[in-house]
Protein backbone atom coordinates (compact mmCIF):
# COMPACT_ATOMS: atom_id res chain seq x y z
CA UNK A 1 0.00 0.00 0.00
CA UNK A 2 1.23 3.76 -1.06
CA UNK A 3 2.05 5.57 1.83
CA UNK A 4 -0.39 9.10 1.82
CA UNK A 5 0.49 12.80 2.41
CA UNK A 6 -0.52 14.06 5.55
CA UNK A 7 -4.03 15.14 4.25
CA UNK A 8 -4.37 11.41 3.31
CA UNK A 9 -5.14 12.50 0.13
CA UNK A 10 -2.39 11.66 -2.55
CA UNK A 11 0.16 9.52 -2.49
CA UNK A 12 3.78 10.71 -0.81
CA UNK A 13 5.47 9.20 -3.62
CA UNK A 14 5.14 8.38 -7.90
CA UNK A 15 4.90 5.91 -10.07
CA UNK A 16 7.41 6.17 -12.95
CA UNK A 17 4.20 5.84 -15.05
CA UNK A 18 2.20 8.65 -12.68
CA UNK A 19 5.53 10.76 -13.37
CA UNK A 20 5.36 10.50 -16.65
CA UNK A 21 1.44 11.24 -17.53
CA UNK A 22 1.82 14.39 -15.07
CA UNK A 23 5.10 15.77 -16.22
CA UNK A 24 4.41 14.98 -19.88
CA UNK A 25 7.56 13.41 -20.55
CA UNK A 26 7.64 9.22 -21.92
CA UNK A 27 8.55 6.85 -19.23
CA UNK A 28 12.04 5.72 -21.63
CA UNK A 29 12.54 9.14 -21.11
CA UNK A 30 12.59 9.13 -17.84
CA UNK A 31 14.36 5.96 -17.64
CA UNK A 32 17.23 7.96 -19.49
CA UNK A 33 17.31 10.71 -17.36
CA UNK A 34 17.45 8.47 -14.38
CA UNK A 35 20.39 6.95 -16.13
CA UNK A 36 22.00 10.63 -16.54
CA UNK A 37 22.21 11.01 -12.60
CA UNK A 38 19.84 14.07 -14.13
CA UNK A 39 16.87 12.40 -11.61
CA UNK A 40 16.93 9.74 -8.82
CA UNK A 41 14.47 6.70 -7.80
CA UNK A 42 13.81 4.65 -4.73
CA UNK A 43 12.84 1.12 -5.40
CA UNK A 44 10.10 -0.53 -3.26
CA UNK A 45 9.91 -4.33 -2.52
CA UNK A 46 8.97 -5.48 -5.45
CA UNK A 47 12.07 -3.62 -7.44
CA UNK A 48 9.68 -0.84 -8.72
CA UNK A 49 10.62 2.87 -8.95
CA UNK A 50 9.41 5.37 -6.41
CA UNK A 51 9.67 8.71 -7.21
CA UNK A 52 9.09 11.58 -4.31
CA UNK A 53 6.65 14.16 -5.47
CA UNK A 54 9.52 17.24 -6.07
CA UNK A 55 9.93 14.94 -9.19
CA UNK A 56 7.66 17.00 -10.64
CA UNK A 57 9.58 20.31 -10.42
CA UNK A 58 12.62 18.94 -11.35
CA UNK A 59 11.36 17.09 -14.56
CA UNK A 60 9.89 20.67 -15.67
CA UNK A 61 13.52 22.46 -15.18
CA UNK A 62 15.11 19.99 -17.23
CA UNK A 63 12.25 20.59 -19.93
CA UNK A 64 12.25 24.09 -19.91
CA UNK A 65 16.61 23.93 -19.77
CA UNK A 66 16.25 21.87 -22.79
CA UNK A 67 13.79 23.79 -24.79
CA UNK A 68 16.34 26.74 -24.66
CA UNK A 69 18.87 24.35 -26.05
CA UNK A 70 20.81 23.98 -23.11
CA UNK A 71 22.79 20.14 -23.41
CA UNK A 72 21.98 17.19 -21.09
CA UNK A 73 25.23 17.30 -19.67
CA UNK A 74 25.17 20.82 -18.70
CA UNK A 75 22.04 20.31 -17.34
CA UNK A 76 23.13 17.24 -15.61
CA UNK A 77 26.12 19.40 -13.88
CA UNK A 78 23.99 22.34 -12.78
CA UNK A 79 21.51 19.77 -11.05
CA UNK A 80 23.81 17.14 -9.61
CA UNK A 81 24.54 20.33 -6.64
CA UNK A 82 21.63 20.60 -5.92
CA UNK A 83 19.69 17.57 -3.15
CA UNK A 84 17.04 15.13 -4.47
CA UNK A 85 15.03 14.89 -1.18
CA UNK A 86 13.54 18.25 -1.63
CA UNK A 87 11.91 20.47 -4.07
CA UNK A 88 13.66 22.77 -6.41
CA UNK A 89 13.11 26.45 -4.78
CA UNK A 90 13.36 29.43 -6.17
CA UNK A 91 16.71 30.12 -4.99
CA UNK A 92 17.93 27.27 -6.85
CA UNK A 93 16.16 28.46 -9.91
CA UNK A 94 17.87 31.62 -9.51
CA UNK A 95 21.02 30.35 -9.10
CA UNK A 96 20.29 27.44 -12.64
CA UNK A 97 19.17 30.38 -14.20
CA UNK A 98 22.27 32.84 -13.47
CA UNK A 99 24.32 29.87 -14.49
CA UNK A 100 22.77 29.78 -17.94
CA UNK A 101 22.36 32.94 -18.60
CA UNK A 102 25.38 33.95 -20.47
CA UNK A 103 25.51 31.11 -22.10
CA UNK A 104 22.09 31.75 -23.45
CA UNK A 105 22.96 35.28 -24.54
CA UNK A 106 26.13 33.86 -26.26
CA UNK A 107 23.60 31.49 -28.23
CA UNK A 108 21.38 34.03 -28.65
CA UNK A 109 24.36 36.61 -30.41
CA UNK A 110 25.23 33.48 -32.51
CA UNK A 111 22.20 32.43 -33.95
CA UNK A 112 21.41 36.28 -34.68
CA UNK A 113 24.88 36.45 -36.25
CA UNK A 114 23.27 33.24 -38.49
CA UNK A 115 19.95 34.58 -38.89
CA UNK A 116 21.70 38.15 -40.49
CA UNK A 117 24.14 35.99 -42.76
CA UNK A 118 21.67 33.35 -44.12
CA UNK A 119 20.89 34.48 -47.14
CA UNK A 120 24.55 35.34 -48.53
CA UNK A 121 26.76 32.86 -46.28
CA UNK A 122 26.26 29.84 -44.12
CA UNK A 123 29.66 30.39 -42.19
CA UNK A 124 31.81 27.34 -43.19
CA UNK A 125 33.63 28.47 -46.38
CA UNK A 126 32.08 25.79 -48.27
CA UNK A 127 33.33 28.00 -51.50
CA UNK A 128 29.80 27.38 -53.15
CA UNK A 129 28.57 30.79 -52.98
CA UNK A 130 30.24 34.06 -54.62
CA UNK A 131 30.51 35.44 -51.39
CA UNK A 132 32.52 32.73 -49.32
CA UNK A 133 35.88 33.85 -50.92
CA UNK A 134 35.26 36.94 -49.17
CA UNK A 135 35.01 35.32 -45.59
CA UNK A 136 37.08 32.30 -45.67
CA UNK A 137 39.89 33.58 -48.63
CA UNK A 138 41.83 30.83 -50.72
CA UNK A 139 39.78 28.35 -48.14
CA UNK A 140 42.00 29.28 -44.84
CA UNK A 141 39.26 27.67 -43.03
CA UNK A 142 39.91 24.13 -44.20
CA UNK A 143 43.23 23.55 -41.71
CA UNK A 144 40.59 23.85 -38.83
CA UNK A 145 38.98 20.97 -40.47
CA UNK A 146 35.79 19.69 -41.40
CA UNK A 147 32.11 21.45 -40.65
CA UNK A 148 30.80 25.28 -39.70
CA UNK A 149 33.62 27.68 -38.70
CA UNK A 150 32.45 30.81 -38.48
CA UNK A 151 29.70 30.24 -36.24
CA UNK A 152 31.40 28.46 -33.91
CA UNK A 153 33.12 29.33 -30.74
Amino acid sequence: MTEKCPSNTMPRELTVGEVAERSGVAVSTLHFYETKGLIHSQRNRGNQRRYPRSILRRVAVIKVAQRTGIPLSEIADALSVLPHDRPLTVRDWRNLSETWRGQLDERIARLTKLRNQLDGCIGCGCLSMRECPLRNPWDTLREQGPGPRLLEP
